[in-house]
């Protein structure tokens, strides 16, 4: 498990994943799937351990591998509705106040796999401002752990990949971040067993520093 011990990371940019970064939605999303599990005969905790970081229909590919795709979408728009409604339990992420009242400046972007509908009734729910720069469901045709989402936020932020940390909580959108040459701090519980470069407990133990000329400096711990 990577030490989150007086780790400093240089970055011209930062790229912000929503659920179980930002925001505590779990509640929900264990609610809508254990409830979709059911439905299908599948065992909810088994579910539980696919549906983190990907986008719905995603989930079900790997989760009914041989339903037709169509179907999966038809689904996942349905779910998506249904998760749209639901903001019971849905609070920030210890520190994601003060985390993103302290991007102020600094280029940034959320990059999540809900929609727009979804990050922002999620997001107001939490109380959390919305980045002015944000990939959604909609932007992308790969869900994550493709990179697509990762790299398009750099695009639109003007900045190398290479220049970019990742906060991410799950094993997929880690996996994204990697794959898109950045470097990535895994948030949570979930995320210290996907090998980020760093991992915290939540946003409190994050401290970020504008540098005088462009970017920021990330203290970890």
């Amino acid at each position: 498990m990577p030490a989150a011990v007086s780790t400093v990371l240089t970055a011209r940019a930062l790229l912000l994943d929503m659920d179980g970064t930002l925001v505590n939605s779990d509640a929900v999303v264990e609610r809508v799937w254990r409830r979709w599990a059911e439905r299908h005969g599948l065992d909810g905790d088994e579910v539980m351990k696919v549906v983190h970081g990907r986008q719905g229909y995603a989930s079900m590919a790997v989760l009914l591998p041989d339903r037709p795709m169509e179907q999966n979408h038809a689904d996942n728009a349905r779910m998506l509705a249904e998760e749209t409604a639901d903001m019971d339990g849905v609070v920030p992420v210890p520190g994601a106040p003060e985390f993103l009242a302290s991007l102020r400046g600094v280029p940034h972007a959320l990059v999540t796999s809900a929609d727009a509908p979804l990050s922002t009734a999620r997001m107001a729910a939490a109380g959390l401002p919305l980045p002015e720069v944000r990939v959604t469901a909609e932007s992308v045709g790969a869900s994550k752990p493709d990179p697509e989402g990762f790299l398009k936020g750099a695009a639109e932020l003007g900045t190398d990949p290479a220049d970019c940390v990742v906060f991410e909580d799950s094993g997929a959108g880690i996996a994204a971040g990697r794959s898109a040459g950045m470097r990535v701090v895994g948030v949570g519980p979930r995320a210290a067993a996907h090998q980020p470069d760093v991992a915290v407990r939540d946003l409190t133990g994050v401290r970020v520093e504008v540098v005088p000329g462009g970017g920021v400096r990330v203290h970890i711990g």
